[in-house]
């Protein structure tokens, strides 16, 4: 309702600007001799009375609506910008987007609140060689001051500030629905749908502390987007596929050579993980099994999916003792969820002419950027690059995001920076249109 109004409001004033000028234009050309009617200002002039008949309705519709009873806190800076907007639109039609500026007050003898538009609105008269003084200006603004439930007495002070002192039984209702309802965000209109990206640690490894921190700022967010009545989705983009998982299976095939019917007793993987690295990096025959693993994962057989899918298994156990002491549900969707998508993504930026070949790997240069994403690698497999790619145009196109965060060290700043521009230079979004930011924090060093 409120942006309908001020869509109303806005064509209405730059009617009425073309109407002024046509109106001069006639006047200009009645001079001359010539007494023609202007279509166009007849026209101008009947769509402009609709649109006043509309606004009226549409003021009218957005009073009683705020007239109901209702648990939800008001905004109220919002509430005194939609008073001055209307006064100083009333008192200074000519004016293109006339600063509007309302604050709290800094000092309660001064009021609740003030009005600092009136200096800026003399700079701008000023460029129009017309030379008023902000108090003069203010004391018309005050003037123009539409009836409100929410001002008892304006004190216009110094230069030009205006000084507003709310109502005490507006005051009073306030706090009166805080006591009785609790804090009660004000109403966010259409309701949008967040995507927080938190967590995300490494299947097969201890979670780090740096991904604890994540965790816990990830989860305080996403708390706050809900409580403000968001459509919030916890995804855990867990590191679950690559090299290490070859590894992994190939050790796991030599130690339980039963798996496939007996579910391996892999108490410690931290330990499992370090005995299958000692041996990938010491015996080439392993590592070569390894890689052999590798390729049977990325083909989906179905005795290595069990095996990758056991050990992810052992992984989710431990993260989830974490997460019910925190009090944490996530949605896990790690690298693997994205791996059928790869293959498309890397054909995108190729058929846009995005992608460039140096020592046998494909790389997209992104402007602004210092470092190229490597999409694909020299031996043809994907890279966190892709895999993130991948993942940011999911949650664009399919989930429909109107928000993504991404919690991750400060560490990843220029991995994401790279990512979001890359996905904005083959347009999957506009930043002016959707918010994908990354909310950083400092890197754990040491033990």
């Amino acid at each position: 309702m409120d942006g309908l109004v001020a869509q109303c409001s806005a064509r209405l004033l730059q009617q009425e600007r073309e109407i002024k000028a046509l109106t001069a234009e006639i006047d200009r050309l009645k001079n001359c001799g010539c007494l023609e009617a202007s279509p166009s200002l007849e026209q101008l002039r009947e769509e402009n009375l609709k649109l006043k008949y509309r606004l009226n309705i549409l003021r009218r519709s957005l009073q009683e609506e705020r007239r109901k009873p209702t648990k939800n806190m008001i905004n109220i800076n919002s509430r005194l910008q939609e008073v001055f907007g209307c006064a100083i639109r009333a008192a200074y039609p000519d004016l293109e987007n006339p600063p509007l500026i309302v604050t709290p007050s800094q000092q309660p003898k001064f009021g609740d609140y003030q009005c600092n538009s009136a200096m800026g609105i003399s700079q701008m008269l000023k460029a129009k060689e017309q030379k008023v003084s902000p108090r003069e200006i203010a004391e018309n603004i005050t003037k123009h001051l539409p009836n409100n439930k929410y001002i008892d007495k304006v004190e216009i002070a110094g230069p030009g500030f205006i000084n507003v002192h709310l109502r005490k039984d507006f005051v009073s209702e306030q706090l009166t629905s805080l006591l009785v309802n609790g804090v009660q965000l004000p109403v966010l209109g259409d309701k949008e749908k967040v995507i927080v990206d938190f967590s995300s640690p490494n299947i097969a490894k201890e979670m780090h502390v740096g991904h604890l921190r994540s965790t816990i700022i990830g989860e305080s967010m996403s708390r706050l987007f809900e409580f403000a009545g968001y459509d919030v989705l916890r995804l855990n983009h867990v590191g679950d596929w690559g090299t290490q998982f070859g590894m992994l299976i190939a050790h796991l095939q030599d130690k339980f050579p039963d798996y496939l019917t007996v579910s391996p007793p892999i108490g410690d993987l931290q330990a499992f993980y370090k005995e299958s690295k000692k041996r990938f990096d010491a015996d080439e025959e392993f590592k070569k099994r390894a890689y052999q693993c590798v390729v049977l994962l990325q083909s989906k057989n179905p005795d290595i999916m069990k095996a990758w899918n056991l050990i992810c298994d052992v992984s989710r156990e431990e993260f989830k003792k974490i997460y019910d002491a925190l009090d944490i549900t996530l949605i896990e969707r790690g690298e693997s969820f994205y791996q059928d998508r790869m293959k498309d993504i890397v054909k995108e930026f190729e058929d846009k002419g995005f992608v460039q070949v140096d020592d046998g790997r494909k790389i997209v240069f992104v402007p602004g950027c210092s470092v190229p994403l490597t999409i694909v690698k020299s031996d043809g497999g994907y890279t966190y690059d892709t895999s993130d790619l991948a993942a940011i145009k999911q949650r664009l196109f399919e989930e429909k995001a109107n928000k993504i965060i991404y919690v991750v060290d400060n560490g990843q700043a220029i991995h994401f920076q790279t990512i979001f521009a890359a996905a904005q230079m083959i347009g999957w979004y506009d930043p002016k249109v959707t918010l994908v930011t990354h909310v950083g924090f400092g890197v754990v060093l040491g033990e």
